[in-house]
C-alpha cells in the first residue's frame, strides 16, 4: 500500500545523496579510525575528520568542538548529567522548560532523584519561555540552562540568542537542544555552550548524532574506555554514521532556503485548507515555527479515530516518543490545551520529499475521514 509521509519530525528518509557517501564506509572502506597504523585507519579517520568539519560548517563552530555521539538523546544525556555531576559538592541547580524533549526532562528527572534541583518554567500558549523568565529563574548555584531550539511537536522556535546571551551574562552555561532544528532553519553556535543534534532529522541515518560543546567548556564523560571524541565519548566511531551525520549537514547548507520556503508554502496551503472545511485549530500559529510543522486540533473528534481511518498517511498524534501512550501531550498541557483537545490533535510533519500533490490528497483524505467519523461517532471525544 502507498502511504504519504506526513511525519517527518519523527525521522527522515536519508537521502540518496547522503546514502551515496555513506555506502563505501560499510565494505571497501572498513578501517577503525582509532587504527593510526595503517592506511586502512588513516581513510576512516579522514572520512571522519570530513564529517566533522561539514557539520561545523552548518552550525558555525569549529570541528574540534563536534563530538560524534549515537543520536540527541545521548548527547543531551552527556552534557546535562555530565556538566551537572561534575559540579554535585556545590548544590548544582538547572533551569529547563515543561516543554522540552523527554531526554532533557527524564535526564533533568534523574538527577533530581540525585538531590539536584531543577527549576521547570512554564510556556506560553506557543510553548516559548521569555528571556525575563530565564533570568529570574537563575540562582547563585544555577550551573546549567536547557532550553530547546525548536519544539518538536508544534514547531515554535524559541529566541536562543536573546536567552544564550542573558544566560552567559550570568557566567551559567546555555545548551540547546536543535535536534528539530538543524538541517531545517539556519541555527548557529555563536551565543551557546552547548547544542545537541541527531542525523536522522535532517535526512541522515539514525543512530548518528552529535554534541557540539564550545572550546573551554568542559564535559566530564559518561562513557569511559578508550578516550575517543576527545575523551567525552569512549567507543570506536561509527564510521558510516558519522559520514552521513556530515553528508547531511552539506546537503542541508545547500539546500536550507529553498528547502524551508517551498515547505512554508506547503504547510500553509495545507493549513488554509483544513481551517476552511473543517473546525480546526492551528497550535502555536500566531508564533514564529519551524517551516514543516503543522500542530492541528480537531474539534469534538479524538485523533486515535481520526487516524484510524487515515491508513494511507502517515502522522502522528503529538512526538514519536509518547506516541502510543494514551495520555495528553506533556506539550499541548503546557500550551494550555485541555485534555480533550489535546487528545485531539494530531501533528502534520512535511519534508524533502514532500509533493504538492501528497499535501492536496493529503487535505482530501482528512476531510473525508473527519466527516466520516464525526456521522458515525458525534459524540467520540
Amino acid at each position: 500500500m502507498d502511504i504519504i509521509y506526513l511525519d517527518y519530525n519523527a525521522t527522515t528518509p536519508v537521502d540518496p545523496a547522503v546514502l551515496s557517501r555513506m555506502e563505501p564506509f560499510f565494505s571497501r572502506y572498513y578501517g577503525n579510525p582509532s587504527s593510526k597504523g595503517h592506511p586502512v585507519g588513516w581513510a576512516a579517520d579522514e572520512a571522519v575528520a570530513i564529517a566533522r568539519e561539514e557539520l561545523a560548517e552548518l552550525l558555525g563552530g569549529e570541528e574540534s568542538e563536534v563530538i560524534f555521539t549515537a543520536g540527541a538523546t545521548e548527547a543531551l544525556n552527556t552534557a546535562i548529567k555530565g556538566i551537572t555531576k561534575a559540579r554535585m559538592a556545590h548544590a548544582p541547580h538547572i533551569v529547563t522548560t515543561v516543554a522540552e524533549h523527554s531526554a532533557v526532562v527524564e535526564s533533568c528527572r534523574a538527577l533530581e532523584r540525585e538531590g539536584v534541583a531543577v527549576t521547570y518554567l512554564p510556556v506560553d500558549e506557543n510553548g516559548l519561555v521569555s528571556v525575563e523568565q530565564v533570568e529570574d529563574a537563575i540562582r547563585p548555584s544555577t550551573v546549567l540552562v536547557a532550553i530547546m531550539w525548536a519544539n518538536n511537536e508544534i514547531g515554535s522556535i524559541n529566541a536562543i540568542d536573546d536567552l544564550a546571551t542573558a544566560t552567559r551574562k550570568r557566567d551559567v552555561l546555555f545548551l540547546t537542544d536543535a535536534t528539530q532544528a538543524v538541517g531545517k532553519i539556519p541555527v548557529s553556535v555563536e551565543h551557546v555552550d552547548l547544542l545537541a543534534c541527531s542525523a536522522h532529522k535532517f535526512y541522515g541515518p539514525k543512530g548518528s548524532g552529535a554534541l557540539w560543546i564550545r572550546s573551554g567548556v568542559e564535559v566530564p564523560a559518561l562513557l569511559h574506555g578508550g578516550g575517543q571524541e576527545g575523551g567525552v565519548r569512549s567507543g570506536t566511531v561509527n564510521v558510516p554514521g558519522a559520514v552521513g551525520l556530515g553528508a547531511a549537514a552539506s546537503v542541508a547548507l545547500g539546500s536550507l532556503a529553498a528547502d524551508a520556503s517551498r515547505l512554508r508554502k506547503l504547510r500553509d496551503h495545507l493549513e488554509t485548507a483544513l481551517l476552511d472545511v473543517l473546525p480546526v485549530t492551528i497550535n502555536a500559529r500566531g508564533a514564529d515555527r519551524l517551516p514543516q510543522t503543522s500542530s492541528i486540533t480537531f474539534s469534538n473528534l479524538r485523533a486515535a479515530n481520526l487516524l484510524s481511518e487515515l491508513r494511507g498517511l502517515a502522522l502522528s498524534a503529538g512526538s514519536a516518543c509518547s506516541s502510543g501512550t494514551g495520555k495528553p501531550s506533556r506539550v499541548l498541557k503546557a500550551i494550555g490545551l485541555s485534555d480533550a483537545d489535546a487528545l485531539s490533535t494530531i501533528r502534520f510533519s512535511l519534508g524533502r520529499f514532500t509533493s504538492d500533490e501528497d499535501v492536496d490528497t493529503a487535505i482530501s483524505m482528512v476531510t473525508e475521514a473527519y466527516n466520516k467519523v464525526r456521522e458515525s461517532a458525534p459524540a467520540s471525544v
